[in-house]
């Protein structure tokens, strides 16, 4: 059982790794992009083809590991530590699917008809911008959670 709970913990931290990485590259494309408008476009779709098939899979990866280490490392579910990070993790993924997803889609929507320099688009840009040190502050929190496991 020490060998599945490590093996559980390998994924579990390769999957943080991964996810995150990929959501901190955003920033990169996107000050890349703000230097040549018409390479916007594929910029955006970068960030979509990452966010799709990267890093919402290897949240779901996350999220499904950490479960079963409560379970077999027996953990309590309602240690606090764990309460909170679940509903930070929750907090992430309500933002990303319901904000961060729709936004980006609408964004794509606009670079694709040459719509970069609308005020439209500044104003979902300057949204996006937002998004990210705010979901980059409850990541941190979760970590927090993750490595302290503060009995708050």
């Amino acid at each position: 059982m020490a060998f599945f709970y490590t093996l559980l913990k390998f994924i579990h931290i390769a999957a943080a790794i991964t996810a995150v990485g990929s959501n901190i590259t955003y920033g990169v494309w996107n000050a890349l992009a703000a230097r040549e408008a018409a390479h916007m476009s594929f910029m955006l779709k970068g960030i979509k083809f990452l966010d799709d098939r990267i890093a919402n899979p290897s949240y779901g990866v996350l999220f499904l590991t950490g479960l079963l280490l409560i379970f077999v490392g027996h953990w309590s579910i309602t240690s606090l530590w764990i309460i909170v990070a679940i509903v930070l993790f929750v907090a992430v993924a309500v933002i990303g699917f319901a904000v961060f997803s729709p936004l980006l889609k609408d964004q794509i929507r606009l670079a694709d008809a040459g719509d970069t320099a609308s005020p439209e688009f500044t104003r979902l840009s300057s949204r996006s911008r937002m998004l990210g040190p705010i979901l980059g502050i409850i990541v941190i929190g979760i970590l927090v959670m993750m490595v302290f496991k503060p009995a708050l």
